[in-house]
């Protein structure tokens, strides 16, 4: 590991190191490897230095590589249907819950991370109701607003049949509880056809299955008709906690109907619950994105006063309130309980952790900018030279190398975690790391504003402190740029003024 205020020691040698080694470490030259300033034996092994002003030089030039995730050695399938489940019954506002948004934020993260790398991703299913695309567009969610409902419908009925039949053949026609339910032997089916239950919740038997059931079944077949030729692709089943039991009957019950679904590999990754603190009635969706957003303008009133109105404020407290949420439901790991304290408008105003704090950190990092540009428009300031032709040996501070090793270069090992699945155990489940975004973009936010808060980054207007000001102005660049594009995998506009 590399400690900032400390070289690098390496003890992989009880006794003397190699001189071979010290020689082949100094004089190696590759993109991807820091530039080393010299090599020294010590009692602790070996102490390697880094030429901190070659390496600014290096990545700041061109800091656009470091926008994107590491080259990917994953040579698994590379198309995903992204099904978030909880979507398949939102058939109203009202009826999007807590659990349900954040498995919504979740699944149009994995979205854009998983298309980053290199994955052709596929949304399912379209949103069924106007208001909760409405709701969820106004939070930045970009998903499906249509489908052909015409062929789920047919799919359905098809599927009607196929189950009529299997009920009857197994003389269990008995069971059909009403017109719109049968009854299916799940277990004692899948037993029949060899298929594996490992990972399974053992009690799954009968299944009482509806027409939203062959709905949501119906929309995954037409999505692998339509999407999958001949690659095979894996269909990732986003779901809150309260709905897994119901998810492992649907996927038993599409393998069942649709032979050639067996060949398509279905993951799960459960989402824990939300759970409001001090609350007997939790909220929903809608009523809590207006809490906070109430929370954020009386906020934002009592920091700038009666300016706090008109459309721009308006648009700015949206932005703000939607930035605030997800980072409240999406920074806990995906599996871990969310708990929300709707009475505590920290988590929306100047709390360190929450997403505001990173919006007002970019606002900051805007402004600057703007101030700069317009001295330099005034002649105040000369114009910014080539980034290839600064100098930056006058970046010394630990606060000007942390921000550069910690956030810029490490962003695109970020993106690449991000998008990374790893099953605990044999079987369906699945996890990730939906939360190193948010929390990479919490540290960097806090790291930002420490350095800004310390160091005058718009100096003096004079000749001699331009080359400082230059090579400052180039950094924070580079961290407004890693902050934008990190921002954009969770669909947050980041924020211009405030």
């Amino acid at each position: 590991m590399i400690l900032f205020n400390n070289p690098l020691r390496f003890a992989l040698f009880s006794s003397q190191v190699p001189a071979e080694l010290i020689l082949t470490l100094l004089s190696l030259d590759a993109p991807d490897l820091p530039p080393l300033r010299q090599c020294l034996q010590c009692d602790a092994g070996l102490v390697v230095q880094l030429d901190r002003p070659a390496l600014f030089y290096r990545v700041l030039r061109d800091f656009a590589p470091y926008l994107k995730p590491l080259p990917s050695a994953d040579h698994g399938q590379d198309i995903v249907i992204l099904n978030c489940a909880p979507l398949h019954s939102a058939k109203s506002l009202d009826a999007l819950r807590l659990s349900h948004l954040r498995a919504a934020l979740l699944a149009d993260h994995l979205a854009e991370v998983l298309t980053l790398n290199g994955k052709h991703v596929y949304p399912v299913p379209a949103v069924p109701s106007k208001e909760v695309e409405e709701f969820l567009s106004q939070l930045g969610i970009s998903w499906p607003s249509s489908g052909d409902t015409s062929l789920v419908e047919e799919t359905v009925s098809s599927f009607k049949d196929f189950l009529r039949d299997c009920v009857q053949n197994a003389g269990d026609g008995n069971h059909t509880q009403s017109p719109d339910e049968i009854r299916v032997q799940l277990k004692t089916s899948a037993e029949k056809h060899n298929l594996t239950l490992e990972g399974y919740a053992p009690n799954l038997d009968f299944f009482l299955v509806s027409e939203d059931d062959l709905r949501h079944v119906a929309r995954l077949q037409r999505s692998v008709q339509d999407l999958v030729q001949t690659s095979p692709c894996t269909v990732l089943h986003i779901i809150s906690c309260e709905e897994e039991f119901h998810q492992q009957k649907l996927d038993l019950l599409w393998r069942l109907m649709v032979p050639s679904s067996r060949d398509v590999t279905q993951k799960h990754l459960i989402c824990g619950p939300v759970k409001v603190l001090n609350s007997t009635a939790p909220p929903s969706s809608s009523q809590y994105f207006q809490l906070r957003k109430s929370q954020m303008l009386e906020a934002s009133v009592m920091k700038y006063g009666e300016s706090v109105k008109g459309d721009s404020w308006d648009e700015i407290i949206t932005s703000l309130t939607s930035a605030a949420v997800k980072f409240e439901l999406m920074a806990t790991p995906h599996r871990s309980q969310v708990n929300l304290n709707l009475e505590d408008g920290n988590i929306t105003t100047k709390g360190t952790k929450s997403g505001a704090f990173v919006m007002y950190n970019c606002a900051r990092l805007a402004t600057m900018f703007d101030s700069y540009n317009d001295a330099a428009s005034e002649g105040i300031y000369p114009e910014f030279p080539p980034a290839g032709d600064l100098s930056y040996s006058s970046l010394r501070e630990e606060g000007e190398w942390l921000l550069l090793f910690n956030y810029i270069m490490m962003f695109p090992e970020v993106l690449s975690q991000a998008a990374q699945m790893s099953a605990p155990s044999p079987g369906i489940r699945v996890t990730a790391n939906t939360e190193a975004v948010c929390k990479f973009l919490v540290g960097l936010s806090m790291d930002f504003s420490c350095y800004y808060n310390r160091v005058h980054i718009l100096g003096e207007p004079l000749p001699h402190l331009f080359s400082q000001m230059f090579a400052r102005l180039r950094l924070m660049k580079g961290v407004q740029s890693v902050l934008h594009s990190a921002l954009k995998t969770l669909h947050i506009t980041p924020l211009t003024q405030i």
